[in-house]
């Protein structure tokens, strides 16, 4: 491994010298040759260790797909009461969802078999994949327009949104180039100019769509990977300063962004709430009906054509409204809970110098946490309404898809750090 990657790791040198210390395997400053795995006492590890994988990180996820799944089908089983789904079956979301859920898991399965190495092989090449994609959608009669943006493309089996690839590409882009770019990343041009075209053209293709909330997720994942990555802090920091006046700039030239910000600092005004805080203000009442216990499971009322797109945007008000404050702060602790793993699933790898791996699980703990956030923002009203799904849990096939995917490749990260502490190679 080059000098240059050893100096990312080297805030992890103290503790792991002073291990080598202990065990008598060499000096302090971590020149000894003792392996990692006699850091590890094996016989004394939890039983997840034992299995080579992270089990409770798995039961998490499949508790929020389930949850997900229970709640999309409260939130859309009175649906074809509308004129607009009335030739859709009461189950139909919960058959589509259950469909996207049984696949997502499958290809996840398939995901953990792929080595790290081979991932980083392909970063570029998927990034590239990706940007294909997003060119692709804007073609008339190739893209399909839902309420006037041009997001997905129709594959029979499920509406594939490019913007939930570009997520992920972009995670393993970033993490790949700041590997690549280790020697110079605190010459600002050679590191941080590149990377800055690349999100810069992203953003301009999803804008076209137009879909700045996905833009806003992938330049935070950006921002995050090349900040862990060991970018010069005064670079950082200009970056976001652009990336803020960029953002306040799109919303300044555009009329219905800037109604939309206007309309979310006073909600409750009769024009904004039959208007632009419709959604806002009728996710407010579900949060306050739902009091602390909530309504009871299918119980919303909310949901019966008051709050649009109620199971996907919109599904912690549904939350909120049938299980209450109790049901909101689990979601948000098993949230919380599964970011803080995925940053120490991503530590332990760089502390093993690996450096990219530990990079991709922070960076995918950036985007379900940051996204996430934005979510629930959205829904509590402390952020101004922006269209993005809660992870895992919001109705959408290619968000649900590409979510797991992501987390599998963390899993692979976590069980390639054990087969090293184990003292077998990855």
């Amino acid at each position: 491994m080059s000098v240059s990657r050893a100096g990312l790791t080297g805030r992890f040198g103290g503790l792991l010298g002073g291990l080598r210390a202990r065990l008598g395997g060499g000096d302090a400053s971590g020149s000894g040759s003792l392996p990692v795995r006699d850091y590890v006492n094996v016989s004394a590890a939890s039983p997840s260790r034992v299995m080579g994988f992270d089990q409770p990180l798995v039961w998490v996820t499949v508790a929020l797909l389930l949850g997900g799944l229970i709640m999309v089908y409260s939130a859309t089983i009175a649906l074809p009461d509308s004129p607009r789904f009335a030739n859709y079956a009461p189950h139909h979301f919960f058959m589509r969802h259950l469909v996207s859920i049984i696949m997502a898991v499958s290809v996840a399965a398939v995901v953990t078999q792929i080595p790290m190495a081979t991932w980083e092989r392909w970063a570029p090449w998927l990034f590239i994949a990706s940007l294909v994609l997003l060119i692709l959608v804007l073609i008339p009669h190739v893209g399909k327009v839902v309420y006037g943006a041009r997001r997905w493309l129709p594959l029979g089996i499920m509406n594939f949104q490019p913007s939930e690839l570009a997520k992920l590409a972009i995670v393993l882009y970033a993490s790949d180039y700041m590997v690549r770019k280790m020697d110079v990343k605190e010459r600002f041009f050679r590191a941080v100019a590149p990377m800055a075209v690349a999100v810069g053209v992203v953003g301009l293709l999803l804008l076209a769509e137009p879909d700045m909330g996905a833009f806003m997720v992938i330049a935070t994942i950006a921002m995050a990977i090349l900040f862990l990555g060991g970018v010069n802090g005064r670079m950082f920091f200009l970056i976001t300063a652009v990336l803020i006046s960029a953002f306040a700039l799109m919303v300044t030239l555009s009329p219905w962004r800037r109604e939309r910000i206007f309309a979310y600092l006073d909600p409750w005004s009769e024009k904004n709430a039959l208007g632009k805080a419709y959604q806002l203000t009728h996710s407010l009442i579900a949060f306050g009906r739902g009091e602390v216990f909530g309504e009871g499971l299918g119980s919303s009322l909310e949901k019966l054509h008051y709050l649009p797109e109620a199971h996907t945007d919109f599904l912690l008000a549904v939350i909120g409204e049938e299980l209450g404050f109790v049901g909101v702060a689990i979601v948000i602790l098993a949230f919380f809970w599964m970011v803080v793993r995925l940053f120490n699933i991503g530590r332990q790898a760089i502390a093993l110098d690996r450096v990219f791996s530990g990079l991709v699980a922070q960076g995918v703990a950036v985007w379900m946490g940051g996204q996430g956030f934005i979510n629930m923002g959205v829904n509590l009203g402390v952020l101004p309404t922006k269209g993005l799904t809660l992870p895992l849990m919001s109705f959408g096939g290619s968000a649900i898809l590409l979510n797991c995917v992501a987390l599998a490749i963390c899993l692979r990260v976590d069980i390639e750090n054990r087969q090293l502490m184990r003292g077998g190679r990855a």
